[in-house]
């Protein structure tokens, strides 16, 4: 039993990893959230508010989901906006489907969930020998049967409210054939390209078509430069409110005490075990002589340790591990283990053979191989970390007031960024030629959107105001001021001139082109059983030969009710084409698997239909997400986050 949770262990995330946001939904968070008093509410689903904690509690618990199934990735690399935005939009898809269930009278019977559970493959882990449920393996997720039942229930009646979409697509076949036809129909072509590049040396631009180019206003743009500003802004954030903390020795090996774990590694054991098995509910006579025949195997393995692999290959009823004279490998206290297996190889020495143990399997005995970890990391090693963490948390606890302050300072005295410098002891910073785009490379609030809007907004060039404090990143607020603006401008045409050389040259050569492609296509229309010399190719929207994305489509968007066909297309700045359709083939052999292709279009006809549909009950049960809420909540589980 051990050895199948070791190898199953990702199921069981995957089965349990739901239950927490599943019980967001269904109300036992908002129990917590009352008794905790973080109640404030930062979306609505059919009038019933999510609160602050419902959203930060799945967050947690996305976190969490990560950490189980990536256990070397740092988790905070993932406690984003982004990730907290999709956590709480889980957060609404839940109480959405909560709440059309309720609606519609989707309810799952007690009769249908034993079903499920006795007869579904996916729970058999989780069921004992007699169909009851494995106590053991949901309490080692902190779960209780009653929590697990809820669960599923829950998830059966939601999954009833899209199953009749899902359940009931169909995807037209005439409609399916046009999509596959599209996507893999073969056309076998001979294609003429006449190059712009073939072109270009028999051009030679004039300085008068020249400037009629650099006039012209639809070429204006290409020689423009950008509006750009000369700005000052001041970032409050974590490190410049770090600058003015200080923390104790005294104080820094009180941390260290107190989060002592953190700092000393995990305890394993790796044990073998010879296991003989008798169910849980096995009469007294079974029993008695499974404990015989364990008897038996101790006082053998006692009176010859050397032989406990031996033994356990042709003895132990685990054959997970039977195979492997018993060994289960390095494991801690992580509840994987039967609990009092685990209890026994934790209290051995190594080489060290236990009595007989008992557990819902039947009689174990152990025997103790290895044991590792435990060791602390002494302070003077993980000072300037625990320094780090410190002044971080301290800062972080700064942060929440400073942040407010910080807003009011510089929307209340709006000519100046100097006050709020002054008051909280910030630097101010300047930039210069920021556009309306974040630059290439560029990092932090010039990297951001946002803040470069509103420094190009009316009231900022025109005024000349500090903008309105945003956070552009976690636990970082902004404000700017435009110093200088200058709009944008047509460069004189003695900087530019070698580049509107350039782009008259391109002109001029894919006319050229464009011309000889025409009369190359009129050529063959005159005479369809003319030759052409380029070679034949079979042609598909998977197997594009190397051709351009819009030759390709030409290509098998050309009518082919008479064949030859023939097509010419024009490239733009790349040439044209002139293209010979001789014959239309099948669907590609190579990717054009019909039942698979045409299953996954219904698939994903029938994904924009349960879309569609749960856009639809969004709009019935009146979602709202308030903007508000979202800077303050982004807020606390930043602070959270570093708290930890």
């Amino acid at each position: 039993m051990f050895d199948f949770f070791r190898k199953h262990t990702w199921l069981l995330q995957i089965v349990l990893g739901l239950v927490v946001l599943a019980f967001v939904s269904g109300g036992i968070y908002e129990g917590y959230g009352s008794l905790t008093g973080n109640d404030s509410s930062v979306a609505k689903v059919d009038g019933r508010k999510i609160t602050r904690n419902d959203w930060d509690l799945a967050q947690r618990e996305q976190i969490e989901r990560v950490r189980r199934q990536m256990p070397n990735v740092d988790p905070k690399v993932f406690d984003t906006p982004e990730m907290r935005r999709q956590s709480l939009d889980g957060v609404v898809r839940e109480r959405v489907m909560l709440a059309a269930a309720e609606k519609l009278h989707l309810t799952t019977t007690d009769e249908r969930l034993q079903r499920l559970f006795v007869t579904d493959p996916q729970f058999a882990f989780l069921r004992n020998p007699d169909g009851s449920v494995n106590k053991d393996a949901l309490s080692a997720q902190g779960m209780s049967s009653e929590m697990f039942a809820q669960r599923l229930r829950q998830d059966l009646s939601q999954r009833q409210v899209v199953q009749g979409i899902n359940g009931t697509v169909f995807a037209p076949l005439a409609a399916t054939n046009a999509a596959l036809d599209a996507m893999f129909q073969q056309r076998e072509v001979q294609v003429q390209q006449f190059a712009t590049k073939d072109s270009s040396t028999k051009v030679t631009p004039t300085d008068a078509e020249i400037e009629v180019y650099y006039k012209n206003p639809a070429n204006t743009a290409q020689f423009m430069a950008p509006e750009s500003e000369s700005i000052e802004y001041v970032v409050l954030d974590l490190e410049s409110l770090k600058k003015g903390v200080t923390v104790s020795d005294d104080d820094l090996r009180k941390y260290y005490a107190e989060n002592a774990k953190r700092y000393t590694s995990t305890e394993e054991r790796r044990a073998s075990h010879i296991l003989v098995k008798v169910d849980a509910g096995a009469s007294a006579a079974d029993r008695a002589k499974a404990k015989v025949k364990a008897e038996g195997l101790l006082a053998e393995v006692k009176k010859n340790p050397a032989a406990f692999a031996e033994v356990a290959r042709k003895n132990s009823d685990d054959p997970g591990s039977a195979e492997k004279g018993g060994d289960l490998d390095f494991f801690g206290r992580d509840g994987l283990a039967a609990k009092p297996l685990e209890a026994a190889a934790f209290k051995l020495k190594t080489d060290e053979i236990s009595d007989l143990v008992e557990s819902d399997f039947g009689y174990h005995i152990v025997k103790l191989t290895a044991a590792r970890g435990g060791d602390k990391k002494p302070f003077e090693a993980v000072r300037a970390e625990l320094e780090n963490e410190v002044r971080t948390q301290l800062a972080q606890k700064k942060y929440a007031e400073t942040a407010v302050e910080f807003t009011n300072i510089v929307y209340e005295q709006p000519d100046s960024l100097k006050p709020v410098v002054d008051k909280l002891k910030l630097e101010l910073r300047t930039a210069q030629n920021v556009k309306r785009t974040p630059a290439p490379g560029a990092a932090g609030p010039l990297a951001n959107a946002k803040f470069l809007d509103l420094l190009f907004g009316v009231e900022a060039i025109r005024n000349k105001r500090n903008t309105e404090a945003i956070e552009t990143a976690a636990s970082t607020l902004v404000s700017g001021r435009v110093v200088k603006h200058e709009a944008a401008r047509q460069l004189p045409l003695a900087d530019v001139k070698v580049q509107v050389r350039e782009r008259v040259v391109v002109a001029q050569a894919a006319a050229l082109a464009r011309r000889l492609g025409e009369a190359r296509l009129a050529e063959l229309r005159a005479a369809p059983a003319s030759a052409m010399s380029e070679a034949a190719v079979t042609l598909s929207r998977a197997q594009p030969r190397d051709l351009p994305g819009p030759l390709v489509d030409a290509i098998l968007k050309a009518p082919t009710t008479t064949l030859p066909a023939f097509v010419g297309v024009d490239l733009g700045d790349q040439g044209y084409a002139v293209v010979k359709i001789a014959k239309v083939l099948g669907r590609d052999p190579v990717t054009a698997d019909a039942s698979r292709a045409q299953a996954q279009y219904a698939q994903a006809w029938g994904e924009a239909e349960s879309q569609a549909y749960y856009n639809a009950l969004k709009a019935r049960f009146k979602v709202e997400i308030k903007p508000s809420a979202l800077l303050a909540a982004s807020a606390t589980v930043a602070a959270s986050a570093a708290a930890k």
